[in-house]
């Protein structure tokens, strides 16, 4: 099942990459952006996977597609982002990424994220490990002095900002330096490939951080909110995710 998955994750990517000049919408938050290429990924993502597992529900954000339900903690659902970073797609700004995660009861099973701009393929089932392209991947085991780190901020949640920003000030010192790409799946995905040793938002959605989670997890991240506790996988959330050389939650994400 995951290889039709994939197929169909690399199938939305091209989708992306072809449109020209989408339309733009907005919605409620700070420079929170949808287009016309954004439903109609989600969409063609609905229908391919519902050929896959018909008995799956469907969690995505866009069409009014974004509400948990108590329902969708049974069986199966998938959780999609047809464009994670849509303000990257809109302003040519890469990446851009695709991310379809599967959830059994709950608990994230699979994982697919693609990049398509750098034909970069993401994946994981739980318990067997972190791919890209076929490679197996495993997070970096260098201490967070000697790496990158990654962080998001939250743009949605204006109240969140000072405290964002407080975290990357006092982090910055503690890591080579500090980066920001515009979509916590492909950050998350960077610590799990090693490129990172670190990641945190101070806010996720389901759809962000479902498949990526689980993809960093199979690589031997440590993935929690910023206070160290288990992610829900109900809704949002802040998220920590740590490549395996950095053995502590760093005290400036202490309160």
């Amino acid at each position: 099942m995951i290889d039709r998955i994939k197929e169909i994750a690399k199938e939305a990517g091209e989708i992306m990459v072809n449109a020209v000049r989408p339309k733009i919408m907005e919605k409620s938050g700070h420079a929170n952006f949808c287009t016309e290429t954004d439903e109609k990924v989600q969409r063609f993502l609905m229908e391919k996977l519902h050929e896959v597992l018909p008995e799956a529900q469907f969690l995505g954000e866009e069409d009014g597609q974004d509400v948990f339900t108590e329902k969708m903690s049974k069986g199966y659902c998938f959780v999609i982002d047809p464009i994670d970073g849509t303000s990257n797609f809109i302003y040519e700004y890469r990446p851009s990424v695709v991310s379809i995660a599967l959830l059994k009861d709950g608990k994230a099973h699979m994982g697919v994220i693609y990049n398509p701009y750098d034909d970069m393929l993401f994946s994981a089932i739980d318990g067997q490990g972190a791919y890209m392209n076929g490679e197996e991947i495993m997070s970096s085991d260098a201490p967070l002095s000697d790496s990158l780190a990654v962080f998001g901020t939250a743009p949605y949640y204006t109240e969140l900002r000072d405290r964002s920003f407080e975290i990357a000030r006092n982090l910055l010192p503690l890591c080579v330096d500090l980066r920001r790409s515009g979509t916590a799946a492909w950050d998350m995905c960077c610590v799990a490939l090693g490129r990172c040793a670190l990641y945190f938002e101070m806010r996720v959605q389901l759809w962000d951080y479902a498949a990526a989670a689980l993809i960093a997890k199979e690589a031997g991240c440590r993935i929690t909110d910023i206070e160290g506790n288990p992610l829900s996988y109900t809704g949002p959330t802040s998220a920590l995710c740590m490549a395996r050389g950095v053995k502590e939650i760093p005290e400036c994400f202490e309160k």
